[in-house]
């Protein structure tokens, strides 16, 4: 099932996007501000409200790693913000002065697009804040942008119902009308149909509009064959506008908010309805899925953000998770057990822990000799991998007990970074690790296990700045 478990009623008009990082939770709204939860207890953070923009906030988006957020307001602005600080990092003002309604970065936070009233695109340089490329559409006003998982193209949608795709360059590659009435949002699965080993990567792509529906779409680029979309099929759960569409993290879920008031939760490969969730009392503008947790965050013009967790057996009916949920491994239930061994591909054990009553204590002390007498498990690799992923897991244990934040964590070591560097994955890694990890391995990425588009690293010196201020306030 799927339960609502908190409901954020703090903006005084309504909310028009909400954005999850892996430690927050943002949302913005015509009332001007923006505001920050923590993830932990969803909180509001000290410095929130963030107040700045003049007039309506129409969008919100992290940076991959969760360091800065953007937000863009009719009054022509898309604002730069600390998260660790709530400060101003820049001000970027969109050429033309029209209201900016959309705003997304780069996989490798290399860049960042904004999306205007009066049709122009804006490409703009994270590092020196400025100007890098524009373009801008024949019609209507962009009201939707999504980019790519491997950063090769992003994709705008119009008011007037046009899909637009454009390279890293700013170069038009294909433009055709997807929803007659206009485009109100669309996304990227983050992961690929095909792995692209021995050929292009597909990806999955849905967009939404003022006809009613969703839209699926696969789309290929490569510099031989150059882009293709191809239209799949039509999801037609709502009975009015679709305002937001999202692909969860995995890409196993796709969650659509409508004017009919309602949330709809998708499997993608089969548009089968996996729930509809009727909590909003108004139409639902924005709805955002958590990476790496089981946490749906949905926005409406009744000015509330509600937060829906969802349970074992309905995640398992779309897909597994990526990762285990964020809680002490301690004090994980029986049912959270379950849920971590569906993440390592490890259902069908599911029954045999259950039938033991093993919880996160007792995993944790799980032995090799206890995995033969106990649980009966005769596979000497079963058991070798149950034992690996439990060690990664008591890793992760004594990371939270000392304290450091999982993002200042390199994900190949599972130590604290001292060189932090972004891969062309969009993640950041210790320099040396990702080096040792190209040089012995395959080109592959450590995190999506996909081949690397480039081997390329780029020093992330915010975060590298932001690992040493938390060493100056740690250390002492």
């Amino acid at each position: 099932m799927v339960t609502l478990i908190r409901t954020l009623a703090d903006h005084g008009d309504d909310v028009n996007c909400c954005a999850f990082s892996s430690s927050f939770l943002a949302t913005c709204s015509l009332d001007k501000t923006i505001r920050l939860y923590s993830l932990n207890d969803f909180n509001e953070l000290p410095y929130s409200p963030l107040k700045c923009h003049t007039y309506a906030v129409h969008c919100c988006c992290f940076s991959p790693s969760g360091h800065v957020l953007a937000s863009c307001s009719t009054d022509g602005t898309t604002v730069l913000w600390s998260t660790q600080t709530g400060h101003i990092l820049a001000m970027l003002n969109q050429p033309s002065g029209s209201p900016v309604r959309v705003c997304r970065f780069s996989p490798d936070s290399t860049y960042l697009v904004s999306g205007a009233a009066d049709g122009t695109v804006v490409s703009w340089n994270m590092q020196t804040y400025k100007l890098f490329r524009s373009g801008s559409v024949k019609d209507g006003s962009l009201v939707a942008c999504a980019f790519s998982p491997n950063g090769s193209i992003f994709v705008t949608g119009s008011s007037c119902g046009d899909l637009t795709v454009w390279d890293d360059k700013m170069r038009c590659l294909h433009s055709e009308k997807a929803h007659d009435l206009g485009i109100t949002c669309c996304d990227f699965s983050s992961q690929p149909i095909s792995d692209g080993e021995h050929g292009p990567q597909f990806f999955r792509m849905a967009s939404c509009g003022q006809d009613c529906q969703i839209k699926l779409w696969v789309t290929t680029f490569t510099d031989f064959l150059g882009f293709e979309l191809k239209h799949k099929c039509t999801l037609s759960g709502h009975s009015a506008p679709v305002l937001s569409c999202a692909f969860s993290y995995d890409g196993h879920m796709l969650v659509s908010g409508s004017v009919d008031k309602s949330v709809i939760v998708y499997e993608p490969n089969s548009g089968s309805i996996l729930h509809t969730l009727t909590h909003h009392t108004r139409y639902v503008t924005t709805c955002a899925f958590a990476p790496n947790i089981l946490l749906l965050a949905t926005g409406s013009m009744d000015k509330t953000v509600n937060i829906w967790q969802f349970e074992l057996e309905v995640y398992c009916q779309a897909g597994r998770p990526e990762d285990e949920p964020k809680l002490f491994i301690e004090d994980w239930s029986e049912e959270e057990v379950s849920l971590w061994l569906c993440a390592q591909g490890l259902k069908d054990l599911v029954s045999i822990f259950k039938m033991n009553n093993i919880d996160g204590k007792e995993l944790l002390n799980l032995t090799k000799e206890s995995l033969t007498d106990d649980l009966k498990i005769e596979s000497l690799g079963l058991r070798s991998k149950i034992l690996r992923k439990i060690e990664e897991l008591k890793v992760k244990v004594e990371a939270l007990s000392s304290g450091i934040p999982d993002e200042f964590l390199c994900p190949i070591t599972r130590e604290l970074m001292k060189e932090p560097v972004i891969a062309s994955d969009g993640y950041s890694y210790e320099k040396e690790a990702i080096e040792n990890w190209i040089s012995k391995k395959k080109r592959t990425s450590p995190m999506t296990n996909l081949i690397l588009p480039s081997l390329v690293l780029t020093p992330n010196r915010t975060l590298k700045m932001a690992i040493d201020r938390w060493l100056e306030t740690h250390q002492k």
